[in-house]
């Protein structure tokens, strides 16, 4: 809706608030009489009931959580009081024109009396809750909204993130690299912990938007190495292991390759010392 539009609608509003005010006016002022009050205070009293009504139904809209049920239900009960009371007055026709003369609300004295206790109960009320809901709407934070920036901790959190995923790795000089090491992803190198690094990965996380993804050309390339220039490499690297530490795991590790190459590398050395660990005892005996 254009701003003319809601101006119009805004103040057609007021107008149909401000003529039912006008009619319950009429009514709570003659019970206001009813039940003994004057002429000033028969004439202030029906704001005393439905101000409250418009006072709790703006701090509606501005509070938020308990406080907010708390305005509803202070609402709900003088728009309540307010309907039995305009009810009353349209059953009673001996309140209509009344202005300083006291009279009785209903004809059976239980129903008189506790209508005298709602009308003369509500002023009080109006002061209690009235107060209660200014304090509560002065004392309101609003939520701050997720569009805000971010702090510049969580900032630095982030950019320093995307710069590790951004950043290509050196090229070395390799051959092609058979089907069986492409097909398996090579892990990424644990980079040695400083101390600007653990004091930014202790700082909590916030959702981070996406970057995008990495051009071709940024991106990092793996060195392509056949079978027998990985059985070399693994060779010369695993000389001085033990067969203990001869694992799959740790061979991958230090020729950075996959797992399954780790494995078929494992397989061939230890087939490699089992036989020359063979051959060592025949050519002691010769």
């Amino acid at each position: 809706m254009h701003r003319k539009g809601r101006t119009a609608l805004v103040l057609a509003l007021v107008a149909v608030v401000g003529m039912a005010f006008r009619v319950s006016w009429n009514a709570l002022r003659d019970i206001a009489n009813a039940v003994g009050a004057d002429a000033t205070a028969a004439t202030l009293y029906p704001f005393v009931v439905d101000g409250l009504m418009a006072l709790a139904l703006v701090a509606t809209l501005v509070l938020a959580d308990r406080d907010r049920t708390f305005a509803l239900r202070v609402l709900g009960a003088y728009t309540g009081a307010s309907l039995v009371l305009n009810y009353v007055h349209g059953l009673v026709p001996e309140l209509h024109g009344r202005t300083v003369d006291w009279g009785r609300l209903a004809d059976w004295d239980p129903a008189n009396w506790a209508l005298v206790l709602l009308a003369t109960s509500l002023p009080v009320g109006s002061i209690y809750f009235g107060s209660d809901l200014v304090a509560k709407v002065l004392h309101h934070r609003p939520t701050p909204s997720t569009d805000q920036d971010e702090s510049p901790q969580v900032t630095v959190n982030r950019l320093t993130s995307d710069l590790r995923e951004s950043t290509p790795e050196p090229p070395t000089a390799a051959t092609e690299l058979p089907a069986a090491e492409s097909a398996d992803p090579a892990p990424a190198i644990e980079p040695m912990e400083s101390t600007p690094t653990r004091a930014v990965a202790a700082v909590v996380h916030a959702p981070r938007r996406s970057t995008g993804r990495v051009p071709e050309s940024a991106r990092a390339r793996r060195p392509n190495r056949t079978p027998d220039q990985l059985l070399a490499e693994a060779r010369e690297l695993t000389v001085d292991w033990s067969d203990e530490a001869l694992t799959a795991e740790a061979i991958r590790k230090a020729v950075r390759t996959s797992s399954a190459n780790g494995r078929t590398l494992r397989d061939a050395l230890k087939a490699e010392r089992a036989e020359r660990d063979a051959d060592g005892p025949e050519e002691a005996a010769a």
